[in-house]
């Protein structure tokens, strides 16, 4: 039955993405220790890296803050299952976290109840992005508080915007210092509101793979640039300071209203937790 398996594969993804930071993060961890030139970070990457090789050779999460549930959805317009999709999903979470197990992060924002699944109103966050084709895909991203926390967005006049956005980008990074523990994935959101500009920061910080860059020339450069200009504040591994404070920095855009011009800077910390899979209507799947 098509729901099983969405249900075995969901589940595999969860833990996973629970268990360690993607692949590209982890690679990008190992080439930050080689180019760090502060005896103290070196020390703090080590321990990191140790982390994850504990975590993954125990299955045991990688980090005690397992994060919020995020999925972010590719829905082939031809797939048999649409409306039991985030029953389903939802109940790969609920069933990783009493499993793995994972600690119960969801709570209501007035009672402050916590159901000790990791589910409620909303809770997963799901996004869904509809396509011409039979499959479904999705990645699963548990995203941690302290990376919150520091994460803005703003609407400024467009007069002004584009030559203060760099200012206001490593305005955050400061201002953030050790709490979204870096090195971090910075990623910068523009659009037309606030609440778009988040969204595509948020995109951008954990579902582009570390050293990759926007297919645009000129966003590409000021994403090198950005990166460059953070790395020398001289923050480092868990603010210990050093010259990676940051592994990358991605930019995503939608077009804007004329009188709005919204930005939005969410970070993702050196856990960076994604994993993903493909399901095709026949049974057949296939892990991202």
């Amino acid at each position: 039955m098509l729901e099983q398996v969405i249900l075995k594969v969901a589940k595999e993804v969860v833990t996973r993405a629970s268990v360690g930071p993607a692949f590209d993060v982890s690679t990008a961890l190992k080439r930050a220790l080689g180019e760090e030139r502060s005896d103290t970070a070196k020390t703090q990457l080590e321990a990191i890296l140790k982390n994850i090789e504990l975590a993954e050779r125990e299955k045991a999460a990688v980090c005690q803050d397992t994060g919020f549930p995020n999925f972010y959805i590719k829905l082939g317009d031809r797939f048999p299952i649409r409306s039991r999709l985030y029953d389903i999903l939802t109940q790969a979470v609920r069933e990783v976290t009493k499993e793995l197990p994972l600690r119960p992060n969801t709570a209501h924002p007035f009672t402050e109840k916590n159901p000790g699944d990791n589910t409620g109103v909303y809770a997963p966050w799901f996004e869904v992005e509809l396509f011409d084709g039979d499959y479904l895909e999705f990645h699963y991203v548990p995203k941690g508080g302290g990376t919150e926390l520091p994460s803005k967005a703003l609407t400024l006049p467009p007069g002004i915007a584009m030559r203060e956005l760099p200012r206001l980008v490593l305005e955050a990074v400061v201002e953030a210092g050790p709490m979204p523990c870096p090195p971090v994935i910075v990623g910068v959101g523009i659009g037309p509101s606030v609440d778009i500009a988040a969204k595509l920061a948020k995109k951008a910080a954990v579902l582009r793979p570390v050293g990759s860059r926007h297919p645009e020339p000129e966003i590409a450069k000021m994403e090198t640039e950005l990166l460059k200009a953070i790395n020398k504040l001289g923050i480092g591994t868990h603010g210990v300071g050093g010259n990676v404070t940051a592994l990358d920095v991605h930019i995503e855009y939608a077009y804007r209203h004329p009188a709005t011009f919204s930005i939005g800077i969410v970070f993702s910390c050196w856990a960076t937790r994604r994993a993903g899979a493909r399901v095709y209507p026949d049974g057949k799947y296939e892990f991202l």
